[in-house]
């Protein structure tokens, strides 16, 4: 029967399911906002360290610290 209307645990489990996808899919965006992240504080780390080595190396230099 055509005109009959869905069973409502059918309605139910058709719009978990449709929820789930936007789930999904807000996490896969989600994940590769992330990635993009701990890229960007990785290249700010590195960034860091080598900031570091030089100014210890110019505190060699000018006697400012004890060998």
């Amino acid at each position: 029967m055509p005109n009959e209307p869905d069973n409502i645990v059918l309605q139910d489990l058709r719009r978990f399911d449709e929820r789930l996808s936007n789930i999904e899919d807000d996490m896969g965006n989600i994940t590769v906002r992330l990635t993009g992240l701990e890229e960007g504080l990785a290249g700010a780390s590195r960034r860091l360290d080598r900031i570091e080595d030089r100014l210890t190396r110019i505190e060699r230099r000018l006697d400012l610290v004890n060998s």
